[in-house]
């Protein structure tokens, strides 16, 4: 066998080897990329039917669709996007007090007690809003994001015109 003869031989094999390795590992890649989207819907399936149960949270707030908040449902203070999607200029009319609880590590709960003193008729609204972290923004050290998944209110009264909340039915 000539020099020449011999090299091509050499590249036409590795070139073949490379074509199958390549091949192979593209396979695998979509294998893993199709098992990973089958167990993300699967996971998305059951966050879907675990909202859709009646959550004893919810039970006497009434949902608010989030096309109807006033501002954007993504962010990284979850109490800050919370105050915006009800109030989006921060009104001085306004009261509240805002608790923020953490149940789960990406789950964060957002309860505003408002008030507008403004109105002669100051009863107090209570909002609940619950939020999904979904990553972090552009580096590892930033705040991690946060999207509004359900929202909700119900209305109270004041037991006596002092700052003490009621729970009994307004009229």
């Amino acid at each position: 066998m000539s020099a020449k003869l011999k090299i091509g031989l050499v590249l036409t094999l590795s070139l073949f080897a490379t074509a199958v390795v390549a091949g192979v590992y593209r396979i695998k890649q979509w294998h893993s990329n199709t098992v990973s989207t089958a167990e993300q819907q699967k996971i998305r399936a059951k966050e879907i039917s675990s909202q859709n149960v009646e959550n004893p949270y919810r039970a006497k707030y009434k949902s608010i669709p989030l096309t109807h908040l006033k501002s954007l449902l993504r962010g990284t203070d979850p109490a800050t996007l919370a105050i915006n999607a009800f109030d989006p200029n921060n009104s001085k009319e306004l009261s509240r007090k805002v608790e923020v609880a953490y149940p789960k590590p990406d789950r964060a709960m957002v309860t505003i007690i408002q008030t507008n003193f403004a109105s002669s008729k100051s009863k107090p609204v209570k909002y609940r809003v619950e939020l999904t972290s979904f990553g972090r923004s552009l580096f590892v050290s930033s705040p991690p994001l946060w999207q509004i998944v359900w929202a909700g209110s119900y209305d109270q009264c004041f037991a006596d015109r002092t700052t003490k909340l009621s729970n009994i039915n307004c009229r």
